[in-house]
C-alpha cells in the first residue's frame, strides 16, 4: 500500500487569535479617540459656544455701547452669556460670527458678584470650572490652553485672586498675556479703586456706587461694563440707567 507523503495538518487557532487581537485593538483605539474628543470638548466650551437671539443681541450691542444689561428670569443663560463674552475678550478668539465688541489688544478684565462665595459659585465657575475640583479647572468658558497661571484667593475656599490668560498668538497676531481678576461687591467702594481696566463684568445687581465705580475704572481705555442678573430689588438706580423714560413709564402703568 503507497502511502500519501501529504497529511493535512491541524489547524492553527494562531489566524483566530490575531482577528481577535485586532478587534480589540480597533475597539482600545476607538474607545480612546472618544475620550481624546470628549476631553478637547470640556476643555475648550468657548469653541462650542451658540447663543440663542437674546444672548446674541446681547453680544452685538456691545459694538455700540459700553455699558450693557442683560436683564432676565433664572437659568435663561445670563451668566453664560457673560462668560462666553468674558472669556473671548481675554484670550482674542472670537468665532466668525461675532459681531460685538472687540479688543485688538491682551486685557485685563475684572468678574464681580454680591459676595465672595457668589463671585467663586457663579462667574469664577463659570470661567474656570468647578472650584471645589482644581483639576477639573479648564473645563470653563476660559479654554484649558489659554490658562497660563492662577492665584488663589484669600477667602472663601476654592476662590481665586486672578487668572492670567493666553491672549492671541494665532497667525499673524503677537501673543500675549491678560489678566483677569475677581472681585465682590462686599469689600465695598474703596476695593474698587485705582486699577485701569478694559472691562468689568457685574454677576447680580450691584450697588450703584459699585457700578459707578467700575464703569470709571474703564474710561482710560474706553472699554466696557456687562450685567448680568434676575431682577430681585424692583426699579432700583442700576436698572433705571439702562431703562428710557418710556420704558419706565410703560412698566410703571404695568
Amino acid at each position: 500500500m503507497t502511502k500519501s507523503a501529504a497529511a493535512s495538518a491541524p489547524s492553527k487557532p494562531s489566524s483566530s487569535r490575531s482577528s481577535k487581537s485586532s478587534v480589540m485593538s480597533a475597539k482600545t483605539e476607538y474607545l480612546a479617540l472618544l475620550a481624546e474628543l470628549d476631553r478637547r470638548h470640556r476643555t475648550n466650551l468657548l469653541a462650542a459656544y451658540k447663543p440663542y437671539q437674546r444672548q446674541a443681541e446681547f453680544h452685538a450691542a456691545g459694538a455700540q455701547n459700553r455699558e450693557r444689561l442683560f436683564m432676565a428670569g433664572n437659568q435663561l443663560g445670563k451668566t453664560r452669556a457673560g462668560g462666553a463674552e468674558w472669556a473671548m475678550h481675554l484670550t482674542g478668539r472670537y468665532p466668525a460670527w461675532w459681531q460685538g465688541k472687540v479688543f485688538d489688544s491682551a486685557v485685563r478684565l475684572w468678574a464681580a458678584g454680591v459676595t465672595g462665595e457668589g463671585t467663586r459659585d457663579n462667574p469664577q465657575r463659570v470661567l474656570v470650572g468647578p472650584p471645589q475640583q482644581q483639576a477639573a479647572w479648564g473645563t470653563g468658558m476660559i479654554p484649558a490652553d489659554a490658562i497660563a497661571q492662577t492665584s488663589m484667593g484669600r477667602g472663601a475656599p476654592g476662590a481665586l485672586d486672578s487668572v492670567v490668560v493666553r491672549w492671541g498668538g494665532g497667525g499673524d497676531v503677537q501673543a500675549d498675556e491678560s489678566v483677569l481678576s475677581f472681585k465682590s461687591f462686599e469689600k465695598g467702594r474703596e476695593k474698587w479703586q485705582g486699577e485701569t481696566l478694559h472691562g468689568v463684568w457685574f454677576d447680580e445687581e450691584p450697588p450703584l456706587d459699585i457700578y459707578s465705580e467700575g464703569l470709571t475704572r474703564t474710561n482710560a481705555t474706553g472699554g466696557i461694563t456687562i450685567v448680568t442678573f434676575t431682577p430681585l430689588l424692583g426699579m432700583s438706580d442700576v436698572v433705571l440707567l439702562f431703562l428710557s423714560a418710556a420704558q419706565v413709564e410703560g412698566m410703571a402703568r404695568g
